[in-house]
């Protein structure tokens, strides 16, 4: 496809609903209540998603030469190299047995340029990554269908978890033979539980992709990995951590980075996250190449330093890759919520404040 084939950013290719505002208070108001309801648990302030994480990794993002363009743009304006930082989590903070969606947060750090809010003073872009190519379509479903689910289920034990997430398997295996459509929820509590490592992980919203409008994905691209694909990996309380520690004991990984470009506003939605782009209508184009050396995973500084100090917020970025869309407006104010919260709740319990790396060497041994 040809560059003036794609949607050109403006402003207007976003339009706020009535609700999203009522909304988007609610889901802060219940972030609020859910954080101190865990802190009170536990003891200590935790994110309030993906609050397991199951490797913590340093590595390097390369930007193809010779890109076309219209996917020159932003942070893949160059050919270079950037060192990065990648913590990779599940969705629930629970046994593995409990199957749950998988998460690939990445930190560029090095990061130049104009930003998308006035408060981020770093030099790093964060990109935010999922198992799932879709999500709930806008602020007002991921109320419903999420975040009020999530703050009942904090008194629910965890067999009750696994019990949902075989009867939610079974009734997305019959959407996926028959075409049916089923909630959000049932699909994220239906995850298969496969090696993370062998994923390919999605932004599920948009964002601005310099001139025009993208979303990305990271896929397993060297061969190490890509067997993965696919492969049980829910069998223990910590196996996702065990298995990735096991794996960069002898092994490296590399994933590719794509963007899907934005055609138009009907068959690649901006403001309805539940709706996938079309590869047909606007196939995955490579930016770049994530490295992974071999490398201790996990330590205890470093899962310390990865859990305690880092945060990951996707409006932290540069404005040529602002979030777009209800569902990713409304991360504005619940990761700032939850982390400002979460900050708060640990001050004098972890030995390093939170804040922002500068280089590579700030991610311990």
């Amino acid at each position: 496809m040809s560059a003036d084939q794609y949607l050109h950013y403006q402003a207007s290719v976003e339009q706020v609903g009535p609700e999203e505002a009522e909304a988007v208070a609610a889901i802060v108001a219940s972030i609020e209540r859910t954080s101190e309801f865990t802190c009170r648990k536990d003891g200590h302030g935790t994110r309030q998603q993906h609050a397991k994480g199951v490797g913590f990794l340093r590595g390097e993002l390369i930007v193809y030469d010779g890109l076309p363009e219209h996917l020159r743009q932003g942070l893949f304006k160059d050919a270079r190299s950037y060192p990065i930082i990648v913590r990779l989590s599940t969705a629930f903070n629970k046994s593995d047995r409990v199957r749950s969606p998988r998460g690939f947060a990445i930190k560029v750090l090095g990061v130049t340029g104009p930003k998308a809010t006035d408060d981020d003073n770093s030099t790093n872009q964060d990109i935010l990554l999922v198992n799932h190519a879709s999500y709930f379509a806008d602020t007002k479903a991921y109320l419903d269908g999420a975040q009020r689910n999530f703050e009942r289920s904090l008194i629910l034990p965890e067999f009750l978890f696994r019990v949902g997430g075989f009867c939610s398997r079974a009734l997305v295996a019959l959407a996926d033979r028959t075409g049916i459509h089923i909630p959000m929820l049932l699909r994220a509590l239906g995850d298969p539980g496969n090696n993370i490592l062998g994923e390919t992980f999605h932004t599920e919203g948009a964002l601005r992709f310099g001139d025009h409008v993208a979303r990305l994905r990271v896929a397993p691209m060297s061969e190490s990995v890509r067997k993965l694909t696919g492969q049980p990996c829910h069998d223990g309380d910590d196996v996702v951590l065990k298995s990735v520690v096991a794996f960069f004991k002898d092994n490296s990984a590399e994933y590719e980075l794509r963007a899907q470009l934005c055609t138009d506003l009907k068959r690649t939605p901006i403001e309805d996250a539940s709706i996938d782009w079309p590869e047909d209508v606007t196939p995955p184009q490579a930016l770049g190449k994530i490295t992974l050396p071999r490398q201790d995973a996990d330590s205890p500084a470093r899962r310390a330093y990865a859990n305690e100090v880092l945060s990951f917020d996707p409006w932290r970025c540069l404005e040529a890759h602002q979030p777009l869309g209800s569902i990713m407006r409304v991360r504005r104010d619940a990761y700032r919520t939850s982390r400002t919260l979460r900050q708060k709740q640990n001050e004098g319990m972890v030995k390093q404040p939170p804040g922002e790396p500068r280089q590579i060497s700030d991610l311990p041994n």
